[in-house]
């Protein structure tokens, strides 16, 4: 029975009836309620506001609906609590008037849910109605049929002699492994093959002499039955090979002996391969894509740490790909799967332990005449020299750290000594000129001259200051016409060691017209380094997404040439987008704060600006345009540090 009555014009408006008067149309409805609770199918009739009005018998039996759900909405329905996205496909059943689907678990059973829209008499859609087909058997049998196809495929791959299965027209449905190892060509078989299947004689076994690599000619019978499936017309073929070399020639044992001879030369010379991957870490293997069928070298299954012999698959290989590098991988697969030509990734492995191992792959595409694509490849094992690399990089880093702090106190000891002689004689003189002053009657000529000499002391610390400011401007920029694209790229090869360290993921975005600029490279791409690393200390701490920074280059307005570096990284307040670029203002214990400053004085000496934005999203992006035109910067003199040390190309952190 319905867990609950309603009148024709309550929750089930839509159902007509062609009586007029009110008696009938209860009746109808009482007849309509009566015919629902006889379907063995659960019925749950959702209002236009996804509450529910009312469902059938099935309902509360199979899927424990109860009286107390109706009136409540969809969502607060614990019964339907598997169906997350159920109000959003409701929502577009009830617009659209087009029904969905949708998959629907109940422990351990299976539902399709249909979500069909129902409508009143002016063809308005007033609700949904979700019926629940269970599906659990059917998908049970599927399973088991896979189960059963993939036992047969196993049986038949531990069968020593090939098997082949051909279907009516002659092509190839299924072989076990040792036809495919064989790749016995049929094309001679085919008249027979037909007359067989046409059921005109039986088919005769044929004898042919066929030539393995490393073994040499064999003699095999070939033999073919027909196969029939119950409940199926279409009819194929079961194709046998059967070495009888021994029977048939009788020098047969001389023919073993000297297939055992090649096949000994064959052992050595896999015995040098394997112990030349093992030493280089280097594993090889082979792809038929057309059936997924993959072999590996011992090596490389030493080097995913599986065991000898496991059949491998695509699958399994993804259980060891680096979470993040699963992208990767599936990209990989579908262009090898497409295009057939050669391919080469570098990717990481994460081990179960949570070591990280670096893998670089290069593969060789061919096809057979049949068009069947197989690849063959290798697979090095490149952790230690990434480590190394990484190593390297890092003392570099290191020690151009400490070579530009130690050029930084060396030019601070500097301008110390300079100015602190003059300061020296100024407090000298200052005393001197109040102890005259002072005297009775005071010495006023005396103080003059000593003002003098305290006047001549300052002039003499303001040369120091000029003289110091000559020291990094003391000679002209070295103009050159500069390919921005270029230089950057050149950038981005000097820096990936420090970026991919980071786990920064670099994107190039430059403009093809990109027209060149005239200034000095050097400065440019020292400004164009300093953004890049500071985009990456920016997004150090950032580990809920992606570390993306993107690198773009293109044409600005008034014939100029812009560049952006856009990270993703904490970004920063926009009241302090002037002071990032203040000297020595830095929010990092470790940082001295002149990276940015130094880099706005080279933009500046080359006639354009540098600015900083905060992103739509998480971090910000900062940018420089210079002009194109090579007037525009002849003659720019060089920035006040541009002739410092390498300490000047320390990047100062700009995110709070």
């Amino acid at each position: 029975m319905m867990t609950q009555r309603v009148a024709l014009n309550g929750g089930w408006t839509g159902f007509q009836v062609i009586h007029r008067d009110e008696t009938a149309a209860n009746m109808a409805t009482t007849d309509l309620i009566d015919i629902l609770d006889t379907v063995d199918i659960p019925i749950v009739v959702l209002r236009r506001d996804l509450v529910i009005a009312c469902f059938n018998k099935a309902a509360a039996d199979v899927l424990r609906f109860s009286t107390s759900d109706i009136g409540l909405a969809s969502r607060d329905v614990s019964v339907l609590a598997g169906l997350p996205r159920l109000e959003e496909q409701c929502s577009q059943v009830i617009a659209s008037g087009v029904e969905s689907r949708a998959d629907f678990r109940d422990g351990d059973r299976w539902f399709v849910v249909r979500i069909s829209p129902y409508k009143k008499g002016d063809r308005q859609v007033a609700g949904c109605v979700l019926t629940f087909t269970n599906v659990t058997a059917f998908r049970a049998s599927i399973d088991q049929v896979i189960y059963e196809r993939e036992c047969t495929k196993a049986i038949l791959n531990t069968v020593a002699d090939p098997l082949v299965v051909l279907s009516g027209d002659q092509h190839i449905q299924s072989g076990n492994r040792a036809f495919y190892t064989m790749f016995f060509e049929l094309a001679s078989l085919r008249t027979q093959l037909n007359e067989m299947l046409a059921g005109s004689h039986a088919f005769q076994p044929v004898e042919v002499d066929h030539v393995f690599p490393g073994e040499g000619q064999r003699t095999l019978i070939l033999d073919a039955r027909p196969l029939s499936l119950p409940g199926h017309s279409e009819r194929r073929v079961l194709v046998t090979f059967r070495d009888i070399t021994a029977r048939k020639q009788p020098e047969a044992a001389n023919n073993l002996r000297a297939i055992a001879e090649r096949k000994e030369e064959l052992r050595r010379s896999e015995a040098f391969l394997a112990e030349a991957q093992r030493l280089s870490l280097t594993g090889s293997f082979s792809w038929r894509v057309t059936t997924d069928e993959i072999t590996w070298s011992d090596q490389l299954y030493r080097i995913f740490e599986f065991d000898q012999g496991m059949p491998v698959t695509l699958e399994l290989i993804g259980t060891r790909v680096h979470p993040e590098d699963i992208p990767l991988l599936q990209d990989m697969i579908e262009r090898a799967r497409g295009t057939g030509t050669d391919f080469e990734y570098e990717h990481r492995l994460q081990m179960p332990d949570q070591s990280i191992k670096y893998l670089h792959m290069v593969a060789h595409g061919t096809r057979d005449q049949d068009g069947r694509l197989e690849y063959i490849g290798a697979v090095q094992d490149v952790t230690q020299r990434r480590f190394a690399a990484e190593a390297l990089s890092k003392a570099r880093s290191e020690l151009a750290h400490v070579a530009r702090v130690t050029s930084l106190g060396a030019l601070t000891a500097s301008i110390a000594h300079e100015v602190n002689q003059p300061l020296s004689g100024i407090i000298t003189n200052a005393s001197t000129c109040l102890r005259m002053l002072a005297a009775d009657p005071p010495n006023v000529d005396g103080a003059r001259e000593t003002a003098r000499r305290t006047i001549r002391d300052g002039g003499r610390a303001s040369d120091v200051i000029q003289r110091l400011r000559a020291l990094f401007s003391k000679k002209d920029a070295a103009a050159e016409e500069v390919d921005l694209n270029e230089a950057a790229r050149e950038v981005i090869a000097l820096s990936l060691s420090d970026l991919q360290r980071s786990r920064v993921i670099l994107r190039p975005e430059f403009a093809d017209d990109l027209p060149p600029v005239s200034g000095d490279r050097v400065q440019l791409q020292q400004v164009i380094l300093n953004l890049l690393l500071n985009a990456s200390d920016a997004m150090s701490g950032v580990d809920d997404r992606p570390r993306q920074t993107v690198i773009r280059t293109e044409r600005d307005e008034g014939n100029r040439v812009r560049l952006s570096v856009q990270d993703s990284g904490v970004g920063f307040q926009a009241q302090d987008a002037d002071r990032l670029f203040e000297a020595f203002y830095t929010t990092k214990s470790g940082g001295m704060g002149i990276g940015l400053s130094v880099s706005r004085s080279i933009i500046e000496s080359h006639h354009g600006r540098l600015w900083a934005a905060p992103n739509d999203g998480p971090g910000a992006t900062f940018s420089f345009s210079i002009p194109c035109d090579p007037e525009a910067v002849r003659g720019a003199r060089s920035p006040d540090a541009a002739q410092a040390p390498s300490g000047v190309s320390e990047h100062a952190p700009r995110h709070p």
